[in-house]
């Protein structure tokens, strides 16, 4: 039954669960930041809405927020301060 893979599945999936358990840490770590990251997007956009622009509500800054956090909302507004 040869068909797209040729009879090469075997490699194949040997070398996706090798990637896997290599890079199960980092890809844990990255997943918590993007998820932290929109969480902080939609308080960004929730702040917006509510009428307290207090940042604006963009992936940069939501990817500052998910990465640092509260002392990164601080950065944030003493850059907007110095702008």
């Amino acid at each position: 039954m040869e068909g797209i893979w040729n009879g090469s599945w075997l490699p194949v999936t040997a070398a996706v669960l090798l990637l896997l358990a290599v890079f199960r840490r980092p890809a844990k770590w990255l997943l918590a930041v993007a998820g932290r990251s929109l969480l902080w997007l939609g308080a960004l956009v929730l702040l917006g809405t509510a009428g307290l622009p207090v940042l604006g509500a963009n992936c940069f800054n939501a990817l500052a927020l998910g990465l640092l956090g509260l002392p990164g909302a601080g950065l944030l507004l003493g850059l907007r301060w110095l702008a």
